[in-house]
């Protein structure tokens, strides 16, 4: 398979539609199948080349969840989930994406979409109470609803470094790995960017790399995955017991089945906690969030927990100089993205393995042979950027989008991003966006979100159907009170308090603000169903003429 994201030579199509639904990962598809249960006529765009979302694209050595798959799945189909079953209890790229393929084949989505199709504009016409929805391939599709399925994570950022085009290696981006294989063994190869991905590719390419060096400007604090397969027994058992672990991952803060405590962390003695934290990094994965109830609000009990990683850095790295580099500082752990690793730290005890202090040797660019750092040149075959995306806004400011009056929404979001419940917005009607701005998006388990976002969405549709109403958007005094609301919250939280994607710091010009809701996916939950209990307190609908 190719890995541009052009799509098969088709006429542009011209269609009135009900819906059009943007985006084919596991929102998108979710939308899909429940829009055509419902028997509207819609139509999907996919810039990609097949369903998967952020999974068909983010196909570099190492590609891994960090939630476990009894959470990375949807639960909506009983079918499904007995149909299929995973191998590992945190899944690589390859079985999610054939995951993806396997839903989509099992609810024949692939024909709703237009694939290999980008979205160029999606305007509103107030009197037809219609959008018009136009893409790079010469569509239009005029549409009563317009979803945005985008996800939190779909525009990369494309890094842009003096001399990049004098470069002679190959660059290749995380977040647009090449389809055909890539061969690093032996070779001299750079990564830049040492979150999430990066952490995940240096893991991985340090195997078999001649020589990697690790451009590392903001270290993050990792975690051990732990990561094991699952045996036959253990997959019956889940299969046997899927809906109760489905009503407890509804039912939690986190939308997942992680554990949860309620637990302060200087409720116990020393030696306790100090034993819980061995425990917790035993047995890896996010089980440090799970351990004490109050790392994301109680600063002191935080630093404590950022120390002890600290201390395991130590142990694990050989070389105290390159331990003391690795170590984060300056942030509060949890308030970046944890990170999940299979043995990040034990790479650098590699001789072929050297970290790149980029506060002390800054990146003034590129040349023919590599990256020049501070005094000297890192000569360089390959060169990988993990420089990570324009999160929550950068899939909806990708393109034109224009509601009533012919307001942008580049000028509506000018300031932050507003929206009411992360799902409407104000002189915004019918346009809905799924793990939306100011919802729980990435502090919550992304698949649980995006079913609970999706049938919200389609039951206001049902209502707005069954009561002859033209269009609905969120009311200007609820968007405001939602919005305070989140804030309010975001002040009572750690998150705020590092330079991350979460508050738009990694985007230069981007508004700075904390656009989630932090009060957990249940308490989230309860807001969306005491809206639509209420007849849809706080959304403004017009009726048909």
């Amino acid at each position: 398979m190719s890995d541009d994201d052009a799509g098969d030579v088709r006429a542009p199509e011209r269609r009135r539609v009900d819906a059009v639904v943007v985006g084919a990962g596991f929102g998108g598809m979710y939308m899909a199948h429940r829009l055509r249960g419902m028997g509207l006529d819609m139509v999907g765009i996919e810039a990609a080349r097949d369903v998967g979302g952020v999974w068909y694209w983010n196909r570099y050595p190492g590609a891994r969840c960090d939630l476990m798959v009894v959470d990375y799945s949807y639960a909506f189909s009983p079918e499904i989930e007995q149909a299929w079953t995973w191998s590992e209890q945190f899944a690589a790229q390859p079985e999610i994406l054939a995951y993806a393929g396997f839903v989509a084949d099992r609810l024949n989505l692939r024909p709703l979409f237009r694939f290999g199709t980008r979205v160029v504009g999606a305007v509103w016409d107030d009197d037809e109470r219609l959008w018009t929805v136009t893409t790079d391939r010469g569509d239009e599709y005029r549409a009563t609803y317009c979803v945005m399925a985008t996800g939190p994570l779909s525009i990369p950022k494309d890094p842009r470094f003096p001399g990049q085009d004098r470069f002679a290696g190959d660059i290749l981006f995380a977040a647009k790995w090449p389809h055909d294989p890539v061969d690093l063994a032996g070779k001299r190869v750079g990564v830049i960017g040492t979150g999430s991905s990066g952490i995940q590719i240096v893991s991985e390419v340090a195997r078999t790399a001649g020589e990697l060096y690790v451009f590392q400007r903001t270290p993050s604090f990792s975690l051990p995955m732990r990561n094991r397969p699952l045996d036959d027994d253990h997959v019956a058992e889940i299969k046997r017991h899927y809906p109760a672990i489905r009503r407890a991952a509804a039912a939690s803060a986190l939308g997942g089945v992680r554990a949860q405590s309620s637990r302060p962390f200087f409720s116990l003695p020393r030696e306790q906690r100090e034993r819980l934290m061995d425990d917790a990094w035993q047995m890896g994965g996010h089980a440090f969030l799970g351990t004490f109830s109050d790392l994301l609000t109680n600063p002191e009990a935080n630093e404590q927990v950022a120390d002890f990683v600290r201390r395991k850095i130590d142990q694990v790295v050989a070389d105290p100089a390159t331990a003391e580099r690795l170590k984060p500082r300056g942030y509060p752990i949890f308030a970046r993205r944890p990170c999940l690793d299979t043995g990040y730290y034990e790479a650098f005890n590699q001789p072929s393995v050297h970290l790149v202090d980029c506060l002390v040797e800054p990146i003034r660019g590129l040349d023919e042979t590599g990256v020049m750092v501070g005094e000297r040149a890192v000569p360089l075959d390959v060169l990988i950027l993990a420089t990570g995306y324009d999160g929550l806004t950068g899939a909806l400011l990708a393109f034109d989008v224009r509601g009533r009056g012919g307001r942008s929404l580049a000028d509506k979001w000018r300031g932050g991003a507003e929206s009411y419940l992360g799902l409407m917005m104000e002189g915004f009607p019918n346009f809905f966006m799924v793990c939306g701005a100011n919802g729980p998006a990435a502090l919550a388990n992304i698949i649980t979100t995006n079913e609970q976002n999706v049938d919200w969405i389609c039951a206001l549709i049902d209502h707005m159907r069954a009561n002859r109403l033209a269009s609905a958007e969120a009311g200007a005094g609820a968007e405001a009170a939602w919005m305070r609301t989140v804030r309010d919250l975001a002040e009572q939280s750690l998150l705020s308090r590092a330079q991350t994607w979460y508050v738009g710091a990694n985007v230069e010009g981007k508004a700075r603000g904390l656009t989630m809701y932090t009060g957990g996916f249940a308490r989230y939950r309860e807001h969306c169903d005491a809206v639509a209990a209420s007849g849809y307190d706080g959304v403004a609908f017009e009726a048909r003429a």
